[in-house]
């Protein structure tokens, strides 16, 4: 299991800012190069996100541009903003901040209590249920364990959404919510938990936010004093930003737009909690003079696994549709996803085990597995069905890496090695770092083979080794590494709870597994039902189980596995069927599936300047919809989908003739002739390999397309705005039959 932005753990510090820059796409450059005023990243998945907005940060800092401590970059994980820490290490970006939207309100909270309120801030509690539960026995309500977390859910977004106890039912219907309670009741909870936390002195989570935003409103010093640290802002994955956290975010800002914000809101999944994607989608209207940069090339997933996340999301729905990105392969192909149909649950899991043993046994590791189900309520039959086969497996979400017992134990182990190692005769016949730490994690009850079965034993060692594993690569990665240097990389991850990979297939809902990815995934469970979820009936509801099918194909690098059982038990009757969202897409299908309207395509699109507004005026920029404002932009690329047949198109070469290889050409030959013969005196004239001016196939797309004017000639991948202001009049009269205008000497 590792983080969606796939890349070295340890790597080497770049030499210089521009070194910074080495290895990113055009696009991501941009993100990386643009540092300031306002920036819209739409990112779709597998497309390097985390990659981009470290590389602008890190960028920015080594150029000098920034100052360390006046950058905020804001997530929504504690181990998202530890990965996004550690990258920017390796980027030699030292000092800045990366915090969630709670680590950085609390910061500020805490340092500034005393001189704004007074007095001992009020203690945070960790788990708000166990004062909902107060709540419901000093109302004489029952709740039982599933009602409890329910309604703790309910006050949680009422609290985001800035809704007060007396206006919750009326702010409920008006959203649609399905509350677990009447509301009336949900409501009264809600003001009981309020007067209990004020009477035993304690603050929530969201209270950490509500009084960061209070003190900031009412407080003009206070607000300038923040400002005054804060001058650049970076906010990753900011189509789950809730009202709270956006009301923070503008109060951080103040009247200044250094602001970059990432997002993609065809993963908008979290909308039950209070996000919502408006605030990505609006962010032109808002920042009017704002570039937005489209990263869709996924270097994630395979050709295959891209081409049916596309087509899940071909038919979608609603605003988030309308904005979702085509993404195109950068990978090489890989096998088609798997559909498996089952007679009832048991077998399924029993199959899905059965093939996870087999890949184990071809070299897949473990933790390159992951099974994926829509509710936590599935995970105990596959459990069952991988500890049977005495498959090592991991619940997503359990308890934290290094708050494990035996990881703590083993952490202070190693400390006092390090201490005190050259008198330890455990080390003796240890040559270098990873045998150093298998002698101390020996000593703990790591082995070199796992134990026979499941369990807590088997738990205990795969924490053990995921020790052993990391040290093994950060000894690669700094040769000269001490064992007090994996010490302190270890308290620095315990800190941030950036954990290394347990070597375990990891069982995880669809929800818990944003963020993450594996080599084969197996997406189980996928009916009617259960996803979309029964209780999903509105579109917006519909639309948003969509999307979540798509974040759990969207895991996935190489293999994909579909299954879906016909019964709940053996012998039960056989009513399920497949997910509508299916439809089309699997083998015997029927349905329209990818065959809508295509995506948004890669690319930039700048904010108006005095330039681009002379450029308006005279016709040559063209105006963008959709992000608000109607703002000059770049020419939208071509479509990703074959014009002769409609497939998706993934390839490079593909997108570069928008047909797929095999699909008829229509090239006019002595049309493409001229061009190269045109080429030929061009690469000529620059000294530059003909290449240089237009590959062949861009030259073949030219042919087949022919296009009539400016903006035809844009579509075409391989032209870009740098050669079409420099060759554009002399493709174009060529195509139209005519001579070069260099030729001419009217250039």
């Amino acid at each position: 299991m590792t983080a969606a932005t796939h890349s070295p753990l340890f790597s080497q510090i770049p030499d210089s800012a521009d070194a910074v820059l080495d290895g990113l796409d055009p696009e991501q450059r941009e993100v990386a190069t643009c540092l300031r005023g306002p920036m819209c990243v739409l990112a779709g998945a597998g497309t390097g996100k985390t990659r981009a907005i470290t590389h602008r940060i890190a960028y920015g800092v080594r150029a000098g541009i920034y100052q360390p401590s006046s950058v905020l970059a804001v997530t929504f994980t504690n181990r998202a903003a530890g990965e996004m820490r550690g990258r920017l290490r390796q980027l030699g970006a030292h000092g800045v901040q990366a915090r969630t939207f709670h680590s950085a309100a609390l910061r500020q909270l805490q340092y500034f209590w005393p001189k704004v309120i007074g007095g001992v801030m009020p203690r945070l509690v960790d788990r708000k249920i166990q004062l909902v539960a107060d709540a419901a026995a000093a109302c004489r309500i029952r709740l039982d364990r599933g009602e409890l977390r329910d309604v703790t859910a309910e006050i949680e977004w009422a609290k985001v959404t800035q809704t007060v106890p007396a206006d919750y039912a009326l702010a409920a219907a008006k959203a649609g919510r399905e509350t677990p309670r009447d509301p009336a009741e949900i409501a009264r909870l809600y003001s009981v938990y309020e007067e209990l936390k004020q009477d035993r002195s304690v603050i929530d989570f969201e209270d950490v936010l509500l009084l960061t935003v209070a003190i900031l409103q009412d407080r003009h010093d206070v607000a300038e004093q923040v400002r005054a640290q804060y001058q650049h802002f970076v906010v990753d994955e900011y189509q789950d930003v809730n009202p709270l956290q956006q009301r923070l975010l503008e109060l951080w800002l103040g009247e200044r737009d250094n602001l970059c914000v990432v997002g993609d809101a065809s993963q908008t999944i979290y909308s039950f909690t209070g996000a919502t994607p408006d605030y990505l989608l609006d962010f032109r209207t808002r920042h009017p003079g704002a570039t937005v940069v489209k990263l869709v090339r996924d270097y994630r997933s395979t050709p295959q696994i891209v081409h049916l996340a596309n087509g899940l999301l071909a038919q979608a729905r609603g605003r988030a549709a309308d904005h979702r990105l085509e993404l195109v392969s950068q990978r090489a192909p890989g096998p088609d996803p798997v559909y498996t149909e089952y007679a009832d649950e048991p077998a399924e899991a029993e199959g899905a085990a059965r093939r996870i043993q087999e890949l184990i046994a071809s070299g897949v590791p473990p933790s390159g597995i992951a099974v994926l189900f829509r509710t936590n309520s599935q995970s105990e039959t596959y459990e069952q069905a991988l500890a049977d086969l005495g498959v090592p497996y991991q619940l997503r979400g359990a308890e934290r890496f290094f708050d494990r017992p035996e990881v703590r134990k083993a952490v202070i182990a190693l400390r006092g090695a390090a201490r005190f190692g050259g008198n330890d005769s455990l080390l003796d016949d240890a040559v270098d770092l990873p045998s150093q730490v298998r002698a101390v994690l020996s000593a703990e009850g790591w082995t070199p083979q796992p134990p026979a079965g499941s369990g807590a034993v088997r738990e205990r060692w795969e924490s053990l080794a995921a020790l052993a594993h990391l040290a093994q690569d950060f000894a690669a990665a700094r040769p000269d590494a001490t064992l007090s240097d994996l010490v302190t990389e270890l308290d620095e991850r315990a800190n941030t709870q950036h954990a290394p990979t347990v070597q375990g297939v990891t069982l995880a809902s669809l929800h818990s597994a944003k963020g993450l990815e594996w080599d084969v995934v197996f997406l189980v469970g996928i009916t009617e039902g259960m996803i979309p979820i029964t209780y999903a009936r509105t579109d917006e509801q519909i639309e948003e189980e969509r999307r979540l099918l798509y974040v759990g194909v969207t895991r996935a690098r190489e293999q994909l596995y579909v299954s879906w059982a016909l019964s709940r038990s053996p012998g039960g009757r056989p009513h399920r069927r497949p997910s509508r969202f299916l439809d089309g897409l699997r083998p015997g299908s029927a349905g329209t599936a990818g065959r809508g309207v295509p995506g948004a395509f890669g690319g930039i699109e700048r904010g108006f300047t005095a330039t681009d507004g002379a450029a308006a005026a005279a016709g040559t920029v063209g105006a963008v919809g959709g992000m608000g404002a109607s703002v000059p932009r770049r020419v939208r690329r071509a479509p990703a989908r074959c014009r002769v047949c409609g497939r998706t198109l993934t390839g490079g070469g593909e997108l570069k003739l928008m047909r797929c290889e095999d699909c008829p050409s229509d090239m006019d030959e002595g049309l493409y002739e001229r061009l190269r013969e045109w080429r030929a005196e061009q690469a000529g004239r620059s000294g530059q390999p003909a290449f240089c001016v237009f590959t062949d196939k861009t030259l073949m797309a030219i042919a087949e397309s022919v296009p009539d004017d400016e903006y035809e000639l844009a579509r075409i991948p391989g032209v870009g705005m740098r050669k079409l202001r420099r060759y554009g009049a002399d493709v174009l009269a060529i195509c139209a039959g005519q001579k070069p205008v260099t030729e001419t000497g009217e250039n």
